[in-house]
């Protein structure tokens, strides 16, 4: 073989040996491209699981209200992460007509504003103490499972922001409050509030929903007594709450603050109680709870009138309203409704139903012992005149607080529908020996206070023609009206006229 046909055949079997190596190649890899693809599927799908393992969800912006609105529903189906900001603030406000209170707060209101959330969310807390408060707070949610419920990752100074989160594994309507040392005197002051994680499958629709938080506070004076009061550790400690208020003040829940509703529609409250001590017996005077979620949790009992709710614990109660009217919420450890403040309103407007309920229908005397009966006319002991008009108003205060103040109420509005206020009193003021007349022979019948229309029995009150001067005297010169004076002849000749 020449020479060049040997380098000819060295190429050529060269170039097929590298030909075959390379199908070679290409066959090996067609022989495995189904485990490579699986491969690379496994792969994404492990980063997918580490990144729902990392927390990497939606990220939305709570929506909070103040009470007594709420949250609209959560509308989704999947988790996020729901980033909730908190500022803590101290201000003073209104406790009662008249009385101021250095309140600390959540958002600036009590009771703090309510959060809401889905079961199985992110909870981010971005928490910031005012520049302006003296303390330093923190937070603590019933919500959270971790130490302290947040109370330990959120403790901040004045002028600072701390952020933590927790997962909201278990659905349920939870409190939150300040955690700080001491701990009852922050949650006294008014740092309390409310988060609903509703369940993966949310709630069933309902027609209104209100945000009501009761809570005990404990002041240097007595109740009702006038100007900013101090918190009263002493107090506190004994239980011994001068106020037991429902969102935070008097009438927080009455007048122009009522709840509303219409006959026909249902009604959810999410109540809770901040405490710190005293525990609820709430009630809704008037209506059953068709459903009540007691303590807050999945368990629901039926046809409850009264539900506990203990300090730092929730409830959420539901309801059809089938007539119209004032419906009184209170907490029926009855003193503390009608002589500490623990009183609300839902007014419902509609059609009267009076298969349901007639009103009344008649009112006949009654006379069992045959023969009108009269009122023991034994004269009351003598009262000595004051020595002057403040001293007058002092004694008659004490007067009304011991005789007036459970129908006519502390602040003297009066109840809806049974007792008429004397707060602003167009009747009162009117007629200054009316109203003495009033207390010293009672009065029955049908009388129209302030436009609206009141038929109740006012008894007679056994009291002194001094004392009789000295109550009018200073429910004249209360309560916003327009002042006036009795002496006990002023009484003594109002006695003769029988009231109308």
């Amino acid at each position: 073989m020449s020479k060049p046909t040997l380098i000819k055949t060295t190429l050529i079997c060269a170039l097929s040996a590298l030909m075959l190596s390379g199908c070679s190649n290409q066959a090996d890899k067609a022989a495995q491209p189904k485990s490579s693809t699986v491969d690379a599927a496994a792969k994404t799908a492990d980063n997918a699981a580490s990144q729902e393992h990392q927390g990497e969800l939606p990220v939305i912006d709570a929506i909070v209200t103040h009470a007594p609105e709420v949250p609209p529903p959560v509308d989704r189906d999947h988790p996020a992460k729901v980033v909730v900001k908190m500022e803590t603030v101290e201000k003073v406000m209104r406790l009662a007509d008249g009385v101021e209170y250095q309140f600390w707060t959540f958002g600036g209101q009590v009771p703090g504003q309510m959060i809401r959330v889905r079961e199985g969310d992110t909870i981010e807390v971005q928490f910031s103490n005012h520049p302006d408060s003296k303390m330093p707070h923190n937070v603590d949610f019933h919500a959270a499972t971790g130490p302290g419920g947040g109370a330990e990752a959120s403790f901040t100074a004045p002028g600072h922001t701390s952020t933590f989160s927790f997962k909201a594994l278990q659905p349920g309507l939870y409190v939150y409050h300040c955690a700080v040392a001491p701990v009852g005197m922050h949650i006294a002051n008014g740092m309390y509030g409310l988060i609903l994680v509703e369940p993966k499958e949310g709630l069933p629709k309902v027609d209104k929903e209100y945000y009501v938080m009761q809570g005990d506070f404990y002041t240097k004076g007595k109740y009702g007594e006038q100007g900013l009061q101090p918190f009263d550790m002493e107090k506190a400690i004994r239980e011994d709450a001068e106020y037991v208020v429902f969102n935070g003040s008097v009438g927080a829940l009455t007048g122009e603050n009522a709840l509303k509703a219409k006959v026909g529609e249902t009604v959810r409250l999410f109540v809770g109680n901040g405490g710190p001590n005293l525990t609820s017996s709430f009630h809704v005077i008037g209506e059953i709870f068709d459903k009540v979620h007691f303590e807050g949790g999945n368990g629901v009992n039926h046809n409850i009138q009264t539900t506990l709710i203990p300090a730092g614990g929730a409830a959420i109660t539901e309801f059809k309203v089938d007539v119209p009217g004032d419906y009184v919420l209170v907490d029926h450890a009855i003193f503390r409704a009608f002589n500490k403040g623990a009183l609300g309103i839902l007014k419902v407007e509609g059609e009267e139903n009076h298969e349901i309920y007639s009103h009344k229908q008649t009112d006949a005397v009654y006379l069992p012992e045959g023969a009108p009966q009269a009122i023991d006319t034994q004269e009351a002991p003598k009262t000595p005149a004051p020595a002057n008009l403040q001293e007058q108003i002092k004694a008659g205060k004490a007067t009304y607080d011991s005789n007036c103040a459970a129908c006519h109420q502390p602040d003297g509005k009066g109840v809806p529908n049974a007792f008429p206020p004397l707060a602003n009193s167009d009747y009162l003021n009117a007629d200054h020996a009316r109203a003495a007349s009033i207390v010293a022979n009672g009065l029955s019948g049908k009388i129209t206070v302030n436009g609206s229309q009141y038929e109740s029995v006012m008894p007679a009150i056994a009291l002194s023609d001094q004392q009789i001067a000295n109550v009018i005297t200073y429910t004249l010169n209360s309560f916003g009206n327009k002042g006036g004076q009795l002496s006990a002849d002023d009484v003594a000749k109002a006695k003769k006229t029988k009231p109308n």
